[in-house]
Order: C-alpha cells, then sequence, then structure tokens
C-alpha cells in the first residue's frame, strides 16, 4: 500500500461500522486535535492472528481511563472489530491501529466531559519499522528531552500527547543520520527510545531501565519472560548514562520494532551479538505461532 495515509483504497473501522478509507475523516474543531484528549494503540497482526489483541485492547480501556474517559466498547468489542477490519482489507499480516479520543461536541474548552467518545481502527501492510537496521544494528541518538515526572504526566497511558517529544526527538536523530533517540528520564537515568524499549547485555546477563515513568511495553513484557524461561538473569533497574560504555550489545522492543538490535548510541557501539540475534529470531517465531 502506497501513497499518503488519507488517500489510499480500503476500509477503515469507525464507530462501528465499516467506512470507505478516504472518508474517516473528523471534524476540525475535534475536541483530541486541540487537547490531546487522544489514546491509541500499535498492533500487529501476523498469519491471521493479533499478537496479544485483547493486552493490546484492555491497555487501550485503561489509557482512556488514564485521560477521564471511557471508551464505549468492551474487550471482545474491540477484538471482533479489529477482525472486521482485516478481513474486509484482505489482509492476514499487517500492521493494526486502534485510537480512541474525545470528538466535537457541545464543549469546546480544556473541559469535554459532554463530548462523545469514538473510536477508530485502521490497518496497513508494513515491514521493518527500522528498514534494514533490523540486520545491522539501529544507530541512535541521544534526545535533548526527558521522559517526565510521573507526577507531571499519565506515564503508564498510551496517550497521542505523550509523543509529542518523541516526534521532535526522532527528527532531530534523522536529521543526523540515525534512526531513533534515546531519551533519558527527569532524574537522568536511561528510559527508552522515541517508540520502543530498549535492553543491554553485559557479562551473559541482561539489563534494562526499571519501567517506572515510562510505558512498560507488551513487547518489552514479553521479551523478559522469554528471556527467563531461557534461564537468563534480568535486571530491572536504573541505568545511569556511563553505563553504556559497558554494555556490550544492545536492542530495541516495541510492536512496530519488534525486536532490533543497535549498533550504536552517540559515542557507544554495541556489537549485534548471539543473544541479540537469538532473542530475535525467538521472537519472530513466538508471534507466528
Amino acid at each position: 500500500m502506497d501513497g499518503a495515509y488519507d488517500d489510499r483504497d480500503g476500509k477503515i473501522w469507525m464507530d462501528g461500522k465499516m467506512v470507505d478509507w478516504r472518508d474517516a475523516n473528523v471534524h476540525i474543531l475535534t475536541h483530541a486535535m486541540h487537547y490531546a484528549s487522544s489514546v491509541f494503540e500499535g498492533e500487529r497482526c501476523y498469519n491471521g492472528k493479533i499478537f496479544k489483541g485483547p493486552e493490546h485492547s484492555e491497555r487501550l480501556r485503561k489509557s482512556a481511563q488514564y485521560l477521564d474517559f471511557e471508551i464505549p466498547y468492551t474487550v471482545d468489542e474491540i477484538e471482533a472489530a479489529k477482525y472486521e477490519m482485516l478481513q474486509a482489507n484482505g489482509w492476514t499480516d499487517a500492521y493494526v491501529r486502534a485510537v480512541a479520543w474525545r470528538g466535537a461536541g457541545p464543549d469546546m474548552g480544556v473541559s469535554a466531559a459532554r463530548n462523545p467518545v469514538r473510536l477508530a481502527i485502521a490497518g496497513w501492510e508494513w515491514g521493518n519499522y527500522y528498514g534494514d537496521a533490523k540486520m545491522k544494528g539501529a544507530k541512535l541518538d541521544i534526545s535533548k528531552w526527558k521522559r517526565p515526572s510521573p507526577e507531571t504526566i499519565p506515564v503508564h497511558a498510551k496517550a497521542a500527547g505523550l509523543y509529542m517529544i518523541c516526534t521532535t526527538s526522532k527528527h532531530a536523530a534523522e536529521a543526523k543520520g540515525c534512526s531513533d533517540a534515546l531519551f533519558m528520564d527527569y532524574r537522568g537515568y536511561v528510559a527508552e527510545a522515541t517508540g520502543a524499549n530498549i535492553f543491554f547485555v553485559k557479562d551473559g546477563e541482561v539489563h534494562t531501565p526499571l519501567a517506572d515513568c515510562f510505558l512498560n511495553g507488551l513487547t518489552r513484557q514479553t521479551v523478559i519472560g522469554m528471556l527467563k524461561e531461557k534461564g537468563l538473569v534480568v535486571h530491572e533497574r536504573r541505568i545511569m548514562p556511563e553505563e553504556l560504555e559497558g554494555f556490550e550489545q544492545c536492542w530495541l522492543t516495541g510492536t512496530a520494532a519488534e525486536v532490533t538490535p543497535v549498533g550504536q548510541i552517540a559515542d557507544y557501539t554495541f556489537e549485534v551479538g548471539a543473544l541479540t540475534r537469538d532473542i530475535s529470531e525467538a521472537y519472530e517465531k513466538l508471534v507466528r505461532t
């Protein structure tokens, strides 16, 4: 599927019915456009099955609750809508995007309790998020922005507004020839990339930042479980930036990223080693079983 995302053939599920792709529109005074009252999920369908679909739908509903609104569909109804969208487009392998938001209504200010909550589910065929970095290892910049404190934002919601610094950081990274950017958190600890969690390897043990001020990704949780099943030690802890020099391997995890090796972060380099390749291959096998 090529072309701008608003000008394609296909179907999108929107508010309980399938609509033509180009007709899946909202009004300019939609509350979410002005005040970021929107949450979303990114999912992948492999061989006709969405990996951890119900978990994504449950998180979507919880994210909405963090932003003080309720999605008017159950997890089962959201799941059915995803598969209806996939079937309508004839896809068995695709990326799935569910998004819920406060729409246009009688309120047009910060408060919008009377406005309707809307839900749409789209999809598209999508290859490797980082392109050939999936094999060679991604190159990361270090963002000038930091992940905020849990006292300032709902850090465990997958909310659209929280991605503002992700977009600006990724743009800055791409301008430097990098694939992505690494965030530190508000305390100065290593946090995550713009749309993926991060893991490191040292002396045969795995280290990953404690997810106490950013999203604890479903892929992150899956990979931690896989590593432990293999008998590997996994340290979920606070990691200082200066520790990057001592790590031997590094990879990113996320629904879009899947498991992507990292070859460089700023001036620090990492090998795309055996453990990185092993967990990447094991994940690829898991999502297709």
